[in-house]
């Protein structure tokens, strides 16, 4: 049986340093410490307080569940509650999600978590989940691997290429930042979907275009969408902070009516 050795904080937090491009020096300035001990940090010469992991991190934009991560590397409890939206605690939140899903009405909206599992949606996210595959909708729905997979929304896709650029894209800046493996195994797994369309190096706009947009065939009609992300604000809880809207706005008239009179 082989045993895993935990990582030295000092090595972690010399790698979120590396992700984020910056420099012992401008490190230190931004966390208001020396040069010198952020290095002894590092290297394992000196051992950080639990203040110091949390400054570190905050300075590093490290997300909270990897903020546990660190603090126990470094021999300390997590900080950060990981609570379960059916948790009393949360109850304030899980209402305020279902409020902004149903006020969403007559759009299309998801709630989805750090990897793109579907959580909740309102009833006119069916739009985008009729006629998938049947194993594309068995828990716990991939919204990303739904959108771009042969089996999925894709056929159904006018502007494939352009839209799945634009996924692709944003996958894998967020796998960067965070480094999270199941992103970057995710973006690996949706690049191998098959494409029939020329997929733009850098996001142009199209004649008309102010957004990204997906064009999207349902019923007959051409329907399209721009999108907007909403994340909560001041999030101290590890579920809270993962969770995002992903909110579906018509972008011309037709759309609208269709989705008015749906």
């Amino acid at each position: 049986m082989t045993t895993v050795e935990p990582r030295p904080v000092g090595a972690l937090l010399r790698e979120w340093r590396e992700r984020r491009r910056l420099s012992q020096l401008q490190l230190s300035l931004d966390a208001d410490i020396s040069a010198r001990h952020l290095s002894f940090v590092e290297t394992g010469r000196s051992k950080p307080t639990k203040e110091m992991i949390l400054r570190l991190s905050e300075q590093l934009d490290v997300p909270l569940r990897e903020r546990n991560g660190l603090l126990l590397a470094g021999g300390y409890a997590p900080a950060y509650p990981n609570g379960s939206l059916d948790a009393p605690e949360l109850a304030a939140v899980l209402a305020a999600l279902r409020q902004v899903l149903a006020g969403h009405e007559p759009n299309p909206a998801l709630v989805v978590d750090r990897h793109w599992h579907l959580i909740d949606g309102n009833d006119s996210a069916g739009l985008f989940l009729d006629g998938a595959a049947a194993e594309l909708l068995a828990p716990p729905v991939n919204v990303l691997r739904l959108s771009l997979h042969p089996a999925g929304l894709a056929p159904n896709i006018v502007n494939l290429g352009e839209w799945r650029a634009h996924v692709l894209g944003r996958l894998h800046r967020q796998a960067a930042a965070t480094g999270d493996p199941v992103l970057r195994d995710l973006h690996a797994e949706l690049r191998d979907y098959p494409c029939d369309q020329p997929e733009p190096e850098v996001e142009l706009p199209g004649a008309g275009d102010v957004v990204v947009p997906l064009r999207f065939r349902r019923g007959g009609a051409e329907l399209s969408f721009f999108s907007t992300t909403t994340v909560f604000g001041t999030p101290l809880d590890v579920t809270v902070a993962e969770l995002a809207i992903e909110s579906f706005f018509p972008a011309d008239r037709s759309t609208m009516d269709f989705l008015r009179n749906r």
